[in-house]
């Protein structure tokens, strides 16, 4: 197999070192060799500023003086040359400083910014409607690519979700089917052949990727069309026999529209596999692999696929379907963070059953009022949830009809509502603007699905919040999905009263803040008549008014722990280190009375044992708090923020992650065996995975579980 040539990622360089780019190098190559000399002695040991500082001439001009050169230097001239010098590092400081606060000196030379748009070869027309998108630069993995598509080579794009890995094909394709190599064979009669065909793995991402042809090719005369299972053949068919230059699609339509006739690759310039792991997780391979041996002379076509993820399988659709001489561009590489670092990555305890209730409040704190995507993992969640979230929510799943789908997300585009409680599928590839925070309402059942969940936010440069609720029974893939995807969660605690008020209290300020002057006369009397009869202080009148019109009017407990209503999270202290549980239930037992032993739930030890953390029915709060007077050395306290606890390995419940297409371990039953605690465990979701270790024994027997 030959190998792969790699253009590796250029490492990140600090703001300070930004003036040795090439173009920096270039200008100073047309410098003397003394005046290099001379102007290095000058500013040794002075730190550089930032990219777009700016390196006065003036000053560069002073640096050397051509009669210097002429005089034999002496002990004496070396000191004065060593003092000019001086006196020059230090106006070139005091320049790097005025630049810092942002004036602009005349006779100044800006660097070029290496990505800028006017270093490629783009046309005056597409670089026009970048710019009108405020594109002015390419993102890495798009220059990084450019020329070697532009080039004719076939590649293999790796990048983070949310890099821009869509335009690092369509700008290249664009211009070698009008004026690069293809300009001259590219027909523009009615009923052509298209030059180009993309896969895609979903619906939604088709339209998306058509959009972007659209928009770009439209201003230098390339037609689009896009092809997807859930419409109508008909239209389709049409625009195909009108004649298309691109077809975007999914793996299904493309291959049904080729056995049916009205898709011919004869002319084929370019192939291209877009989120081409995603395709592997929803089962397109055989069509995937169809439609690319489809190509007569595959010679004479450029093969570009882009993925975040390498497993195995894109591997083999390179060795089998790619030229020898492809390239691979791969920004993630070795970096053991595979997902976007533009995303904080949170988890948060939380009852599947409780999830309601908390997903509003995990809004409210930290969305910041942008749009949100709340990720499930069954359709039926999806739609039950988005009916039960308090305002407009939406749900978007495979069984809503595509007409209504389309609605849906024009709606939540435009933001007419604010959350979309989503499936993977129906979910997966969107690119959407302003997406503030991501909810996953249990973890995923691959690693992959993760960094595709939380890659929706944090987009084209922007950040986001990616919060992953979790049970005890699924507490032990946190450190899974840490270990495979290189991210390091943060621990947080579902949202308390004093953070679900204060969120809630600077909405509602804005909202104050947006009324106009017009309508205040209006209110003005009624404001006065409040003040005089409202009984408390001004300050505590507009308390009482922010809260109702945050909605924010009660004040109710929640688990540290689960998130549960009405509940209380305490922690236990007595000195010794606590090997299990058991120990913690003992000393419970001996100041407290049995029938009030029932209500504790959820008893966990701290990662060192120290302590034990454990929830109880807000009513019990004060009669812990006062049983720990019963015994010497315990300690009973509320708890304000959940400690690292230890983790509950249940992990012998399931197969947990599959290595690939291999049965994961076996668990217990739950279906009537004594042997039972949870049911078995999944399969894997990559090719080239074994069979999982069989699960540990369970406990006594239990009635059938939901499975997740």
């Amino acid at each position: 197999m030959p190998a792969l040539e790699l253009i590796s990622a250029p490492k990140m360089e600090s703001k300070k070192k930004s003036k040795q780019s090439p173009f920096y190098e270039e200008k100073k190559k047309k410098k003397s060799k003394t005046e290099q000399v001379e102007n290095d002695e000058a500013v040794a040991g002075i730190e550089r500023g930032s990219s777009k500082r700016k390196l006065s001439k003036a000053a560069v001009g002073e640096e050397t003086s051509p009669k210097k050169k002429k005089k034999k230097k002496s002990w004496d001239s070396d000191v004065e040359e060593e003092k000019s010098a001086k006196i020059v590092a230090r106006k070139y400081e005091e320049e790097e400083d005025d630049d810092e606060e942002g004036g602009e000196e005349e006779g100044e030379v800006e660097v070029e910014n290496p990505n800028a748009i006017s270093n490629f070869n783009i046309s005056a027309a597409l670089r026009e409607k970048l710019k009108t998108k405020g594109i002015e630069a390419l993102f890495p993995i798009q220059a990084m690519t450019f020329e070697t598509v532009y080039k004719g080579f076939d590649l293999v794009g790796r990048a983070r979700t949310g890099q821009g890995k869509t335009l690092a094909f369509v700008l290249p394709i664009l211009e070698s089917l009008t004026s690069g190599q293809h300009a001259k064979d590219r027909s523009k009669s009615y009923g052509r052949l298209p030059s180009v065909i993309v896969l895609v793995p979903t619906r939604e991402l088709a339209k998306q990727v058509h959009s972007d042809f659209e928009v770009y090719g439209g201003s230098v005369g390339i037609n689009t069309c896009c092809v997807y299972g859930g419409a109508p053949y008909g239209p389709q068919e049409h625009a195909l026999r009108r004649g298309v230059d691109v077809v975007v699609g999914t793996p299904g339509r493309i291959k049904d529209h080729i056995e049916r006739g009205t898709l011919n690759l004869k002319s084929l310039k370019f192939r291209v596999l877009d989120e081409a792991d995603e395709m592997l997780n929803m089962g397109f391979v055989d069509a995937v692999e169809n439609i690319l041996g489809k190509v007569e002379d595959a010679s004479k076509v450029q093969t570009l696929l882009f993925s975040a993820t390498m497993p195995i399988w894109v591997k083999q659709i390179a060795a089998k379907f790619f030229k020898p001489d492809r390239k691979t561009v791969d920004l993630v590489g070795d970096d053991k963070m595979k997902a976007s670092r533009s995303v904080r990555h949170i988890v948060l305890p939380c009852f599947y059953k409780a999830r309601a209730k908390v997903i509003p409040d995990v809004i409210r704190c930290y969305s910041s009022g942008g749009r949100s995507i709340v990720f499930t993992e069954t359709k039926n969640d999806a739609s039950e949830l988005a009916e039960s979230l308090p305002g407009k929510a939406r749900a978007l799943h495979g069984d809503i009809q595509q007409s209504q789908r389309e609605v849906t997300l024009a709606g939540f585009r435009s933001g007419k509502f604010s959350i979309l409680v989503a499936t993977d599928v129906a979910a997966r590839g969107l690119d959407i603007n302003d997406v503030q925070l991501i909810i996953q309402c249990e973890p995923p059942r691959d690693v992959e699905t993760y960094i595709h969940r939380s890659g929706r936010t944090g987009r084209a440069g922007n950040t986001g919040v990616s919060v992953m609720m979790y049970d005890r029974k699924k507490q032990y893939m946190i450190s899974q999905i840490e270990m495979k995807a290189g991210v390091k969660f943060e621990r947080a605690s579902p949202p308390q009263p004093a953070d679900i008020a204060k969120a809630a209290g600077l909405t509602a300020v804005e909202g104050i803040m947006s009324v106009t002057d017009s309508v205040l006369p209006i209110f003005r009397h009624s404001a006065e008549n409040l003040l005089k009869t409202g009984g408390v202080s001004p300050i505590d009148l507009i308390a009482k008014a922010l809260a109702k019109l945050s909605g924010y009017t009660e004040v109710k407990k929640r688990s540290l722990l689960s998130s549960q209503e009405d509940t209380v999270t305490l922690i236990l202290k007595s000195g010794k280190v606590m090997h299990s549980s058991t120990y913690a239930f003992t000393i419970l037992r001996r100041i407290i009375p049995e029938e009030n032993m029932a209500g504790i739930s959820g008893m966990s030890l701290t990662s060192d044992g120290m302590a034990a953390v454990f929830d109880v029915p807000s009513e019990h709060v004060d009669l812990f708090l006062a049983g720990q007077n019963n015994a010497d050395g315990v300690d009973i306290e509320v708890l304000e923020s959940l400690p690292e606890l230890q983790v509950r390995n249940d992990q012998s419940r399931g197969g947990g992650f599959g290595n690939g297409y291999g049965r994961g371990g076996r668990g217990g039953s739950s279906y009537g065996r004594s042997r039972g605690g949870a049911s078995g465990g999944g399969g894997g979701f990559r090719q080239g995975g074994g069979t999982g270790s069989r699960g540990g024994r369970g406990g006594s027997r239990g009635t059938p579980r939901r499975r997740w």
